[in-house]
């Protein structure tokens, strides 16, 4: 059996405990390709590029899910 609380947490104590439980926006940057604003770290969603490279062709998937 595990340790069992001797009092109840006060709503306050709780919320003063949980104030830095709160969710951190994306870090974003500058695609150096296309301009528009991408995660880092990740492959840019409007060009489907990653360090210079293409990954991705987002025409082909662009038109693949029209067919949908």
């Amino acid at each position: 059996m595990g340790a069992l609380p001797k009092k109840k947490v006060s709503q306050s104590r709780q919320g003063n405990r949980r104030r830095h439980h709160w969710l951190k926006l994306p870090q974003l940057m500058t695609c150096p390709t296309c301009g528009e604003k991408k995660r880092t770290h990740y492959v840019c969603p409007n060009c489907g590029t990653y360090k210079g490279r293409t990954v991705i062709d987002v025409n082909r998937r662009a038109r693949r899910q029209a067919q949908e």
